[in-house]
């Protein structure tokens, strides 16, 4: 069951939202909000698994409400302006409405939410074994979430508001839009290291490791001063 809330200024979008959200059988609203503001102390309890926000509202808009929280739920945004998708994925937002909302496309993106907090609640489970660990990950590519082996993945690189998959097996590279931030933690740490603020790679495809440089292959990739005792730690010796 998720917990969640509603965020909107307009009376009648909170009656729908409401009413859309009874519908669906894992989710528990347990609070209305008219403005982000009197969202925050609902939030700041720690017990709310996902928010529905709108976007435009007076005082603190819902893009500013995300920014705000240094421990964020789940949001999925349902507003009535496109513009603003590209500044909501980019705070990793579940998913991104447009009004008037679908049924069919708002269970879509309740069970988007669903799939990721689950995934969320098997990487948290004590000693996060390899038998614990799912296997896989769901990423966010355009309106759909696409599942990837990790076993498949060789390393992660930054490129600007998206992340370049690379894959082992010759398959082609895969473009999410996601932060650095994000990835790491949803990815096992016993599995994966990052480098750089630019790369995140396999440990299982490391190569070799020099003292400012880690190599998959022939290719050399740069490690970072910050980022040096973990890899340092995995590899069990000075770099």
């Amino acid at each position: 069951m998720l917990r969640c809330i509603i965020i909107d200024d307009e009376p009648l979008a909170l009656d729908l939202l409401e009413d859309n959200i009874r519908k669906v059988p894992f989710l528990e609203l347990t609070g209305r909000c008219r403005s982000a503001l009197e969202a925050l102390p609902l939030l700041q309890q720690g017990n709310i698994d996902l928010v529905f926000s709108d976007i435009e509202m007076p005082g603190l808009n819902g893009l500013q409400l995300i920014q705000s929280l240094p421990t964020r739920p789940m949001f999925i945004m349902i507003t009535a302006y496109e513009q603003f998708a590209m500044e909501g994925y980019n705070l990793d937002v579940v998913d991104y409405l447009l009004k008037p909302v679908a049924y069919e496309r708002f269970v879509k993106a309740c069970n988007k939410a669903l799939e990721l907090n689950n995934l969320r609640k098997l990487a948290q489970q004590p000693g996060n074994s390899a038998a614990a660990e799912p296997g896989y990950i769901f990423v966010h590519v355009d309106y759909s979430m696409v599942k990837i082996n990790l076993d498949e993945i060789v390393m992660m690189e930054a490129l600007k508001d998206y992340i370049k998959i690379h894959f082992s097996g010759g398959r082609k590279p895969l473009l999410v839009r996601m932060s650095m931030k994000n990835m790491e933690e949803t990815l096992p740490g016993n599995r994966f290291v990052r480098i750089h603020k630019s790369y995140i790679v396999s440990i299982a495809h490391i190569s070799a490791v020099r003292k400012n440089s880690v190599f998959i292959d022939k290719l050399e990739l740069p490690v970072s001063e910050q980022y040096k005792d973990t890899l340092t730690r995995i590899t069990k010796g000075p770099l």
